[in-house]
């Protein structure tokens, strides 16, 4: 069989507006491209075949009527923690879901926008791992070395846009979950500021802490898919300003003061930079330095922000849990993370938000000095399969807290976050950068990541077919 990849979120936009293809004709071909790795890559734990078959000809109608819209008839893909009208939000748990009756704000605005929702990303149950595996679905696997995993918690959305199945799709972030599996699967994967994409129908999800954002290839895809999810539900609580993210690719972000930051933040945990990823990081702080910006070592001063984050986390997950049909079905360690948040669910909580005034006057002082932080997204490359799974919760922690120490504290402060691709480690095996910055920092961040993008042109890299489809391809 022959394999041929999406094409990119701007290029399918602009091919369909000026007639040069079908809605249709790349629904069905991302249709085969799910069926011929799912078996392999498993992104997928809802695909909308004949749903979204019929949307794709309505589209067509559309555009031939001289309708015009940003994603008009093109096939998208969002996490299964997003509710999409007509189909069960299992989160990644076990269990026999009702179809929901109504698509989430950020659902809905892509819709509006023209996509075609072509199916639900798997994630890991209630997204709280860095690995995309479990009893409900099974395991889905990294399109670069399928022996390792796309990373978590949307893993299945970076799979799938990595492998080339979709062009874009959205995840959500609570402690990287974006920014995560983006670097282990060399996408560009940008983590808004709190409030920008809507996760309503819950006003804020994980006690503030996670947001959703966009995967994609290229730093242009990634924000126009994030343009089309912004905005905001009437009983939102987080409603920041509105940006223009796909206007700041391509702008001049002028000569910036980058902080280059390699120290893991405080966590009870040890962690320590890999070699090869410490590598990768410097040498992508040389390319920045290169474009004509000042670049220096220093780190944001984080303090115990950590103790901060683990009663939102967990007290968040105690809400989840308390709503889960199947409490049985689940995980251990989510059972007993679960009843630490009904501990922590009192004055430490409380605390812990009133803290982030705090922590935001602090941080942000830091940010009179610079403008963007560069700092690894992960600390190791993307583990084997299997690797985490069937740890206890302590044992669990203290793998994550190795390999992901990074990313987690910009999700207590709600500011945006962009990761780049840094390159490949190992086997094959991709890591990546992120760029962080203050509140509605957004465009500055992409221009940045658009800017080493021009340089790097890290979108031209794919992953092997062979590694992504049940069969080679002939």
């Amino acid at each position: 069989m022959t394999f041929d990849r999406a094409a990119g979120l701007v290029e399918s936009a602009r091919a369909l507006a000026a007639g040069e293809v079908t809605s249709r004709a790349l629904v069905e071909r991302a249709l085969a491209r799910i069926e011929a790795t799912q078996p392999t890559l498993n992104a997928f734990r809802v695909v909308r075949a004949e749903a979204a078959l019929a949307e794709a000809d309505a589209a067509d109608r559309d555009l031939a009527a001289g309708r015009r819209a940003p994603l008009l008839g093109v096939p998208v893909a969002v996490k299964d923690d997003m509710d999409v009208a007509g189909e069960p939000t299992a989160f990644g748990c076990e269990g026999e879901f009702p179809p929901v009756t109504r698509d989430g704000e950020a659902v809905r605005r892509l819709r509006a926008a023209g996509a075609v929702v072509i199916g639900k990303t798997n994630t890991c149950e209630f997204g709280q791992w860095p690995f995309t595996e479990g009893p409900a679905f099974g395991v889905t696997r990294n399109p670069w070395n399928p022996e390792h995993t796309p990373g978590g918690s949307s893993g299945g959305s970076a799979a799938a846009v990595a492998a080339g199945l979709v062009p874009a799709a959205l995840g959500s972030d609570g402690a990287g979950s974006v920014r995560i599996p983006a670097s282990w699967t060399h996408l560009v994967g940008i983590k808004p500021q709190r409030g920008r994409i809507s996760t309503w129908p819950r006003g804020e999800s994980f006690q503030g802490i996670t947001v959703n954002g966009t995967l994609a290839r290229t730093v242009a895809d990634a924000a126009l898919m994030l343009d089309a999810a912004s905005g905001n539900h009437d009983l939102d609580p987080h409603r920041p300003a509105r940006v223009d993210a796909l206007d700041a690719v391509g702008r001049d972000p002028g000569r910036l003061r980058v902080a280059l930051a390699l120290k893991p933040p405080f966590t009870a945990l040890p962690a320590r930079l890999g070699p090869e990823v410490r590598e990768r990081v410097l040498q992508l702080a040389e390319r920045v330095a290169r474009l004509g910006h000042v670049v220096e070592e220093a780190d944001p001063p984080y303090g115990r922000i950590g103790l901060t984050f683990v009663p939102r986390a967990t007290a968040g997950l105690a809400e989840r849990v308390s709503e889960a049909p199947f409490p049985a079905l689940l995980d251990r360690r989510t059972r007993d993370a679960a009843r630490l948040g009904r501990l922590l669910g009192g004055a430490p909580l409380q605390a812990a938000r009133r803290a982030e005034a705090v922590l935001h006057r602090r941080i942000g002082a830091f940010f009179t000095s610079y403008d963007v932080v560069l700092a690894p997204t992960t600390a190791a490359p993307p583990p084997r399969v299997g690797a985490m799974l069937r740890l206890g919760g302590l044992a669990t922690d203290r793998a994550m807290i190795a390999a992901c120490p990074y990313a987690w504290p910009w999700n207590v402060l709600g500011w945006p976050g962009v990761n780049v691709p840094a390159g490949f480690v190992g086997d094959s095996l991709p890591v990546g950068a992120q760029l962080l910055g203050p509140e509605g920092s957004e465009p500055l961040l992409i221009s940045l990541a658009a800017q080493l993008e021009a340089e790097l042109r890290w979108h031209e890299a794919w992953p092997p077919v062979e590694a992504v489809t049940d069969s080679p391809a002939t």
